[in-house]
């Protein structure tokens, strides 16, 4: 059994979307055969997201998502995989799905999915990674029933 936890550490009313997404991680860990994993996805604004990239990533900015992944640091032997924390930054996902042109709920499903791919080792700092994890993301949205534009 798979355990996280949804978070809205903001004033913006997601509880709608937070369902929504509840549902895309059900389907998203058992499409990639996850079995207990534990993981939690916060919902932040723009100034704690700028603090978490500033002192965590050396990085100035606002961004969109952090994850912290746990298994990138330690081995830790447990009968659960303690995967860490997705932080998506509300405000951001609501300026990019209105310059993609696509919802909010798309954009956080984008967001959520990126972040956990980040938690399961995924990343984009090469060409060929990227490539892989990005059509992983599509893949899953698309199966799921999120698609761009949408």
């Amino acid at each position: 059994m798979n355990h996280y936890e949804l978070t809205n550490q903001t004033e913006i009313d997601i509880q709608k979307e937070s369902k929504e997404i509840k549902k895309l991680l059900d389907f998203a860990c058992q499409k990639m055969k996850l079995e207990k994993v534990v993981f939690d996805v916060v919902f932040v604004d723009k100034r704690t997201i700028h603090e978490l990239n500033r002192t965590y990533r050396h990085v100035d900015r606002v961004t969109d998502v952090i994850s912290f992944a746990l298994e990138d640091q330690i081995d830790i032997p447990t009968e659960i995989r303690l995967l860490g924390d997705i932080y998506i930054c509300v405000e951001k996902a609501q300026e990019q799905a209105e310059e993609y042109g696509h919802s909010f709920l798309r954009e956080l499903a984008f967001l959520t999915i990126h972040g956990l791919l980040h938690l399961l080792g995924y990343d984009h700092m090469e060409k060929e990674e990227e490539e892989k994890m990005f059509a992983l993301q599509e893949e899953i949205l698309n199966e799921y029933g999120i698609r761009r534009g949408e």
